[in-house]
């Protein structure tokens, strides 16, 4: 191979993404609700889910898509796990302020209807709400021929919190403790540079997996009717996203009760760790910096695409999740407590590193994985 690959040549920009949407709010106005209303913004750095009044509680708001990760799925016909990512893309950053969803509503966009597709997402977003404890609240079907050329599937998640409990970041400080939970495989970020490693590579997603995709925290889903124990590419990349509400809002909600031993005021920071990798922790503060030195270790599939695409580290770290699908911030008094109490429900679960006030920055066990913008 010539030159390594990355994101970028293949197709996704993340830095002029950046821009682009910082360029679309820059334009938006104000709101048109007043301060201390139904429906006024509350500010909320990191941008993980909106929040606005609601009486005695804030409402949070967040909306994505499955992306690219769909190709894939329509390649294959198989559509039993994309409702459930369409659902984590959006509950999860609910969770990193500290909400509990309630209530999902998807939008389907087709080029031609098809009744066993649509049964087959439904299926699949009825499991995704189970996973998520939340109520489908409706949804949409566009026929868009001419506009879309294969399905696309995306949704919006509404949660609330009771004012005063929001998880912001605000009370991060030096020497907090970031805990990792494992994540399921790639989940929906990434997979411009997993199809370009694919056509590299000739392989097929029909083909087994080229290693053992076993992995600690995680279990990956057998399409219907597949009963081997070999896995498939196809299916271990598409393998759902975690839903992490199980145990995040659990952990939450026991921090408010007399029993426990750590306040929710010990839980500093969550961060769904998305496209951009770990520099998504530079979100959640505007000074403090991040250290990872224990990282979880990568499945397998993610030493295979590197491998396989020649893939430099860092871009590994800056465009995938390399095994750590969440990351709490913690108080460093109750780290042990609360990774105990999170490991106990969620296998794998374990201290990654810390937060530092040596500059705002990612740094890394792994020379050279270090990132000072988002």
């Amino acid at each position: 191979m010539a030159e390594p690959m990355d994101y970028a040549s293949a197709g996704v920009d993340i830095d002029l993404e950046g821009a682009a949407v910082a360029s679309l709010i820059a334009s938006l106005s104000a709101s048109s609700r007043p301060p201390g209303t139904p429906g006024a913004p509350v500010d909320l750095p990191g941008g993980f889910g909106g929040l606005i009044e609601f009486g005695d509680s804030l409402l949070a708001l967040a909306t994505d898509g499955v992306g690219s990760k769909l190709q894939i799925a329509s390649l294959l016909k198989q559509w039993g796990g994309v409702g459930i990512d369409c659902m984590a893309m959006n509950v999860n950053d609910l969770l990193c302020v500290g909400a509990e969803p309630i209530a999902f509503v998807d939008y389907v966009a087709v080029p031609k209807p098809d009744p066993e597709t649509h049964a087959a997402l439904g299926a699949s977003l009825a499991e995704a709400c189970r996973l998520a404890r939340v109520t489908l609240a409706g949804g949409e079907t566009a026929s868009l021929p001419g506009i879309v050329t294969e399905l696309d599937l995306s949704g919006t998640a509404l949660g609330y919190v009771k004012k005063g409990n929001a998880i912001t970041g605000e009370h991060l400080e030096s020497g907090d403790v970031l805990i990792g939970l494992p994540s399921s495989g790639v989940h929906s970020n990434g997979y411009s540079l997993v199809r370009r490693v694919m056509e590299h590579a000739g392989h097929q997603y029909t083909d087994d997996a080229p290693f053992n995709v076993a992995s600690v925290g995680r279990s990956v889903m057998h399409f219907e009717g597949n009963d081997d124990s070999q896995f498939t590419l196809g299916e271990v990349f598409l393998n759902p996203t975690r839903i992490y509400c199980d145990p995040i809002v659990d952990l939450l909600k026991h921090a408010e009760t007399t029993e426990s031993e750590f306040a929710l005021s010990d839980i500093r920071a969550i961060c769904h760790v998305t496209g951009g990798g770990l520099s998504n922790l530079l979100r959640l503060h505007g000074s403090l910096g991040w250290h990872i030195d224990s990282p979880l270790a990568p499945h397998p599939e993610f030493e295979w695409l590197q491998e396989v695409g020649g893939i430099e580290t860092r871009e590994m770290y800056r465009t995938f999740n390399m095994g750590t699908g969440m990351i709490l911030a913690v108080s460093k008094q109750h780290a042990e407590t609360i990774c105990t109490w999170l490991n106990e429900r969620m296998i794998g679960t374990q201290v990654i590193g810390h937060v530092h006030d040596q500059g705002h920055k990612v740094t890394h066990a792994i020379e050279g994985v270090e990132f000072s913008h988002y």
